[in-house]
C-alpha cells in the first residue's frame, strides 16, 4: 500500500488491479510550413472522415520525425513511461455513437482546458480504433469512472467488438452519445480542435452539458495499476 501525502492529510491510494490492456484548403494550411503541406492530407480525405459530421473545429497537422528503434532509444522510452506513472491520474471513457451503434474507449489522458469557453481534452492513440469514428461524429461524451468500474475500463480498453455487450447506458442529453450507468460524472462534447502529437491526437472539445453524481469514490491509475481512495 502507498501513501504519497504525510499521514492523515490525503487518503491513502491502495493498489486493486494491473493496468488495462489497452473549412476551406487554404485556410487549414495557412501558417503551415511548405513542406509540412505535402504531407497534410487532402480536403477530400479530410471529408471522408468526417462523413456527415460539421467540420466545425480546427486541425493542425504535426512533424513527421524519424523514431530511432534501438536498445538505447528503448530504454529512454522505458524510463519516460516510469517516471510519468508517479502522476496519478483519473480513468475516463469516452464514448460516441458511431452508425447507430455505440463506441468507447479507455483514456487516462484527460484533463481541463478552459472555463470560457468550457473547453476539455483527452488524448487518443493514433493506433485507437475508436478515435476515427468518434472523430467522424464530431462529438462525444467523457464519463468519469467510479472506483468500482476497473472491469469496465479494462472492457473498454479491450480490442473486442462488443464491449457494449451487457453494459448499461444511456443516451446524453445534448450529442446523444453513451453515458455509461454508474459513472461519477459525464462530460457531453462537440469536437472544438484535434491537434497531432506525436504518436497521438490531442482533441480539444467543448463542452455543452455536464452533470456530476458525486455519490462515489473515483478510479484512479498510479504506477500501471488501478487504485482507490480507500
Amino acid at each position: 500500500m502507498d501513501d504519497p501525502a504525510d499521514a492523515g492529510s490525503a487518503a491513502r491510494v491502495e493498489e486493486v488491479s494491473s493496468r488495462p490492456t489497452d473549412g476551406d484548403d487554404e485556410e487549414i494550411l495557412a501558417g503551415i510550413r511548405s513542406d509540412a503541406r505535402q504531407t497534410w492530407p487532402s480536403q477530400e480525405l479530410i471529408s471522408s472522415w468526417l462523413g456527415d459530421a460539421e467540420p466545425d473545429f480546427e486541425l493542425t497537422p504535426g512533424e513527421a520525425v524519424p523514431v530511432p528503434d534501438d536498445a538505447e532509444a528503448l530504454a529512454q522510452a522505458r524510463r519516460f513511461r516510469d517516471v510519468l506513472g508517479h502522476f496519478a491520474s483519473g480513468v475516463t471513457v469516452v464514448t460516441a455513437m458511431s452508425g447507430g451503434e455505440p463506441v468507447g474507449m479507455t483514456c487516462q489522458s484527460f484533463s481541463s482546458v478552459s472555463l470560457d469557453p468550457p473547453l476539455v481534452l483527452f488524448v487518443p492513440a493514433k493506433t485507437s480504433r475508436a478515435w476515427p469514428l468518434i472523430r467522424r461524429a464530431g462529438r462525444f461524451c467523457v464519463n468519469v469512472l467510479a472506483a468500482d468500474q476497473a472491469e469496465l475500463s479494462n472492457r473498454m480498453a479491450s480490442r473486442g467488438t462488443d464491449k457494449f455487450s451487457g453494459v448499461a447506458w444511456a443516451p446524453s442529453p445534448h450529442t446523444g452519445s453513451p453515458v455509461l450507468a454508474g459513472a461519477l460524472a459525464h462530460l457531453d462534447c462537440t469536437v472544438h480542435a484535434v491537434h497531432e502529437a506525436g504518436d497521438h491526437v490531442v482533441v480539444i472539445g467543448r463542452v455543452q452539458d455536464l452533470q456530476a453524481s458525486g455519490a462515489e469514490d473515483p478510479l484512479l491509475f498510479y504506477r500501471g495499476g488501478y487504485r482507490t481512495t480507500d
